[in-house]
């Protein structure tokens, strides 16, 4: 399969139209953005494929949150990292190619966006700013669809954001609603008949220019 974008290309830059946060000032580093979804389109499914599942992830999230968007501190290099989904999305039907740049996000909705359906009828799960935002008493809910990047401000390096696409042998996985892409991804196992995967970086700590 061809998976690509007309918004950013493959390994460069995203741009903060596409992000939850952007950069903000001296005294507020992070200031909210525009976080529309990306123009996603592929091509060249294998024969067989009866739906798409796509996911947006970022491997580079740091494994420790003590120095996160801390003034004064840098998120070392060297940290481990862990992953952060932005976007779930299953079910999408074998006849859709193409994805809007804004057509299933634009603009940010606190306590997270309700579900609704993608292109073709297409289930939205469950992105990690859920959990992420859970205890905060302004922002916390189930945070629906797609919502971009936010790396912490201090952070040694730009974070890559990997936006995979599969192909699959079922026209539809069975998942609760609220699915996660953990249990997506446990769903979809062994009917997986081919994967593509484009990724961009972003970076919010002004000495990654």
């Amino acid at each position: 399969m061809k998976l690509s974008s007309r918004s950013f290309p493959h390994r460069g830059p995203i741009p903060p139209e596409l992000a939850f946060g952007r950069r903000g000032d001296a005294t507020n580093p992070i200031a909210l953005s525009d976080n529309r979804n990306p123009h996603l389109a592929w091509e060249d499914a294998p024969a067989g494929t009866a739906s798409f599942v796509l996911w947006c992830v970022d491997p580079d999230v740091p494994s420790r949150g003590d120095d996160v968007n801390q003034a004064g501190r840098i998120i070392p290099a060297e940290l481990p990292r862990v992953e952060f989904s932005h976007w779930i999305m299953v079910d999408i039907p074998v006849g859709v190619h193409e994805i809007a740049e804004g057509a299933l996000s634009h603009g940010i909705t606190a306590r997270g966006k309700p579900a609704q359906p993608g292109p073709g009828g297409a289930r939205q799960g469950v992105n990690d700013y859920t959990g992420w935002f859970a205890n905060d008493a302004e922002m916390a809910g189930s945070y629906h669809g797609y919502d971009g990047p936010c790396p912490p401000f201090n952070d040694a390096i730009a974070h890559r954001y990997f936006f995979r696409l599969f192909a699959l042998d079922v026209a539809k996985l069975e998942l609760p609603e609220g699915f996660t892409a953990a249990q997506a991804l446990a769903a979809m196992q062994g009917h997986v008949l081919d994967e593509v995967a484009i990724y961009g970086s972003y970076g919010l700590n002004p000495a990654l220019d």
